[in-house]
């Protein structure tokens, strides 16, 4: 098994400044180099994180929620998730 076998990289938009690295555990979303969404596959969905950038994020961040911006979390709440995550 190599790791292209674990690994992978979408690009759901064809925007080359979104992307999503999928993992066999978990997904994490980018915009530009920025971790932006969580999504543990553990059937909890994406855990997005607040837009604190611009409009171009803010498509990525909708892409993956929906535009529920109430249900976005803080970076630090984001870090810490993400933290976990891969560790």
């Amino acid at each position: 098994m190599t790791a292209s076998d674990l690994i992978s990289v979408d690009h759901p938009t064809d925007r080359p400044n979104f992307y999503i690295v999928s993992t066999p555990g978990y997904r994490v979303a980018f915009s530009y180099r920025t971790p932006v969404g969580l999504n543990r596959l553990d059937g909890s969905g994406w855990m997005v994180r607040d837009n604190e950038w611009g409009p171009t994020t803010g498509k990525h961040l909708n892409y993956l929620d929906g535009g529920d911006k109430a249900s976005r979390v803080d970076g630090a709440t984001f870090g810490a998730a993400l933290e976990a995550a891969i560790s």
